[in-house]
């Protein structure tokens, strides 16, 4: 005979006379007495009990259930996360075909195949490109575990890999000054798509959202689409304001930059912002900048310069306080860890300290 562990029911915290202890304790008695009577036996292994809404659910496959959470998804994401979503996801499910997989029930996926899928990730790119897609696997299998498509989402326990971090180097003023002249002769366009990376601080792929529509020329204030799509309202300097006058009077649903100027272009945020990296590396090639340097590179530059600038008359945390309110960075530690990344603050030259060593 094996000993059961100890049951408690707190019988006697609740109920404080005799008689109320008395028939609680044989009413369970009298409960228990049944159970084993209907053939209970504590040892024995129990059936698992499947929930009726995973067992319904188990005619999704692999292929008809990441469909299902990508379109849930796409109301609930921007157009550029959707279309990285659909583009990952699409990967996963060529690679569930070719393995025979695309009509097995999601919920038998294992741990294994996705790993195996991963490690397929790995060995065509890289490091930071598996874990990328490790994060789209684990939002969709989440989206199915809470939809009870899944019992459980087996993504979650894999592991990120280390990964080398990836940014872009800042330019020298040397490097800056002739990327403008470049640019100034031979793509006008691109020069003033530049600007608004350097001189409002904003990302390339936020660039490609702007619109006339975007731009209040009397208050001097830009409508910046971020990525979760809220909206945020940023001042444009008069160094950038001068620059644009040519937009007002035009289509308020006109897009700032496409190949072909200010106009419409219906195409994926994703194809915008590549068609505008691919413009600047020409002219990158020209002046023989190494993979390194990029669009994101002018950001980079030109908040270094503003905060080493702010630095010369103001306190280390005054300054943070007036850099937060221009680069749009939502925290103050935030702010403090893109600041190491770029190397915006170095320190003044150390050698007396080291004569005497």
């Amino acid at each position: 005979m094996i000993k059961q562990p100890s049951i408690f029911f707190k019988i006697n915290q609740e109920h404080k006379d005799f008689d109320s202890r008395y028939i609680k304790i044989h009413s369970l008695r009298n409960i228990i007495e049944n159970i084993l009577e209907s053939g209970y036996t504590p040892n024995a292994e129990q059936p698992e009990i499947i929930p009726e809404t995973i067992a319904q659910n188990s005619k999704y496959t692999a292929i008809s259930a990441l469909d299902f959470a990508l379109n849930l998804k796409k109301s609930s994401v921007s157009d550029s996360t959707f279309s990285e979503y659909k583009c990952r996801i699409g990967q996963f499910q060529k690679f569930l075909k070719s393995n025979g997989l695309e009509n097995t029930p999601i919920g038998n996926i294992t741990k294994k195949e996705i790993n195996d899928f991963l490690n397929s990730v790995l060995l065509k790119s890289s490091p930071r490109n598996r874990n990328n897609t490790l994060a789209v696997l684990n939002a969709i299998f989440s989206t199915l575990e809470e939809n009870e498509i899944i019992q459980h989402n087996n993504v979650e326990k894999i592991k990120k890999l280390q990964a080398k971090p990836e940014r872009n180097k800042t330019y020298t003023q040397n490097q800056q000054d002739n990327i403008f002249t470049l640019m100034k002769e031979k793509d006008r366009d691109l020069l003033l798509f530049v600007k608004f990376v350097s001189y409002n601080f904003l990302r390339p792929i936020e660039v490609c959202r702007l619109q006339v529509k975007d731009i209040d020329f009397d208050g001097a204030k830009l409508n910046v689409r971020a990525k979760n799509k809220l909206v945020k309202i940023k001042i444009i300097p008069e160094i950038l304001l001068n620059e644009i006058q040519h937009f007002k009077g035009l289509s308020p649903n006109h897009y700032l930059f496409t190949p072909t100027g200010v106009g419409d272009w219906q195409t994926e945020e994703m194809n915008k912002r590549d068609y505008w990296t691919k413009r600047f590396k020409k002219v990158k090639d020209e002046l023989n900048l190494g993979k390194d340097y990029g669009l994101y590179s002018f950001r980079h530059t030109f908040i270094t310069k503003l905060y080493r600038e702010l630095r010369t008359q103001y306190s280390q945390y005054e300054t943070y306080d007036r850099l937060m309110l221009i680069t749009g960075h939502a925290t103050l530690s935030a702010l403090q860890q893109y600041l190491r990344e770029i190397d915006a603050e170095l320190p003044e030259d150390y050698s007396h300290l080291l004569q005497n060593s």
